[in-house]
């Protein structure tokens, strides 16, 4: 099986290249994982970075471009891939090397966003309770492990990564303003209205495609837009 792998090493690299490797059919196994290949590819060239941790599609961190589309590698059947198998980092964001990215922005976005409750009770004795009916609110929008597929894989976030937020950070802010439990929901909107921190979404919806844990922060942003102009 062959894996096309972009290369680069700001030490040496004046820009990234692309490089070739194989692994033979008895190396792999019917159930591997495209990070279980990549383990095996880096036992033949340790110089290969890539980042991972849980490997269990839970911490985010090995985030990547493969075949043309943002995933985990950690729970990306082998199987499920067409040869070549062509790896690059996540676009839109600078490269430290090989397939690791700078996420600093994309943090800083989320950040931005103050993905934290604001209660009216803020003491730890007391309760801030919520009916069954506005918990239920909350599903498909506090689930995000902030890996980045879906911020990477948006064109409005390539043009102008600095200014707009992204459907991470949109998606943690449409949480925390749809929250019943939160007393700053209309400061949150006002902040938001802005032309290039929001509304510079076009919803193509490369994000909710991107996704791997199944949510779609390309209707989150759409609500949040409808929230931002009811709220004038």
């Amino acid at each position: 099986m062959e894996f096309i792998i972009s290369r680069f090493n700001p030490e040496t690299d004046e820009s990234a290249y692309d490089q070739s490797y194989y692994l033979e059919d008895t190396d792999i196994t019917p159930d591997m994982m495209l990070l279980d290949a990549l383990h095996a590819i880096r036992r033949q060239d340790p110089s290969l970075s890539f980042r991972f941790s849980c490997q269990e599609g839970v911490c985010g961190s090995d985030g990547m471009n493969v075949n043309g589309q943002n995933c985990l590698s950690c729970i990306t059947p082998l199987s499920s891939l067409k040869e070549p198998i062509t790896i690059k980092p996540m676009p839109g964001l600078p490269i430290i090397k090989d397939l690791i990215i700078d996420m600093e922005m994309f943090y800083r976005h989320y950040r931005e966003v103050q993905p934290f409750l604001k209660p009216l009770n803020s003491s730890p004795q007391l309760e801030n309770l919520q009916t069954p009916a506005q918990r239920k609110k909350l599903d498909g929008a506090y689930e995000c492990i902030l890996c980045g597929c879906c911020s990477t894989s948006c064109p409005s976030f390539w043009w102008n990564p600095d200014q707009f937020l992204g459907p991470a950070a949109l998606l943690a802010a449409n949480r925390f303003v749809i929250d019943s439990r939160d007393i700053d929901s209309k400061a949150r909107l006002q902040e938001l209205d802005d032309p290039m921190k929001t509304f510079r979404c076009r919803h193509i919806q490369n994000c909710t495609a991107a996704c791997p844990k199944g949510l779609n922060p390309s209707r989150a942003i759409q609500e949040l837009k409808g929230m931002i102009v009811k709220n004038g």
